[in-house]
């Protein structure tokens, strides 16, 4: 079983947003605490993901390669934080990297893990999934508004859009 403080604290995230407490107890007895100092890259651009993350402790930043050898950061992820998510859903390499900005601490959850679930509990699984899927719409609409408002600065800088 898990940690009581642990489990408070999952329960605050929106990745168990909604989710009874016994449900919550059940999925953090799955989770592995994973340390990762500061500067120390968690997974590269490109790395086989099989797993996902909630940052309890510290910062992680999301870089992702540009054309131009450059990186562009992505998202900073703090305490409350899930991500990795994709390539559990996927099952593709890893979209961005992963680099702590601070000492964290993270629990990984594992596909592994989560197909276990999906075969002795499919409704904590589908609530899962809806909590994954309500994140990602709020990531989708963000970079949408990021990417209009950047499409905007270029047209107010150069006086042309770009065509769609």
């Amino acid at each position: 079983m898990a940690d009581p403080e642990l489990q408070a604290f999952l329960a605050r995230t929106s990745f168990f947003g909604g989710l009874m407490p016994e449900v919550v107890a059940t999925v953090a007895a799955m989770l592995k605490e994973k340390r990762v100092a500061a500067g120390q890259l968690l997974f590269a651009e490109g790395d086989d993901g099989k797993s996902m993350y909630i940052v309890q402790q510290g910062a992680l930043i999301m870089r992702r390669h540009c054309q131009d050898g450059s990186q562009a950061r992505l998202l900073m992820m703090r305490p409350g934080d899930f991500f990795g998510v994709t390539s559990l859903i996927e099952m593709e390499r890893r979209p961005f990297s992963c680099t702590a900005e601070k000492d964290s601490v993270l629990y990984e959850l594992t596909n592994l893990d989560l197909y276990k679930l999906y075969k002795t509990d499919p409704k904590t699984y589908l609530l899962l999934y809806q909590n994954i899927a309500r994140e990602l719409c709020r990531r989708l609409r963000k970079a949408g508004e990021r990417i209009a408002a950047l499409e905007d600065a270029l047209h107010a800088a150069t006086g042309v859009r770009t065509p769609h």
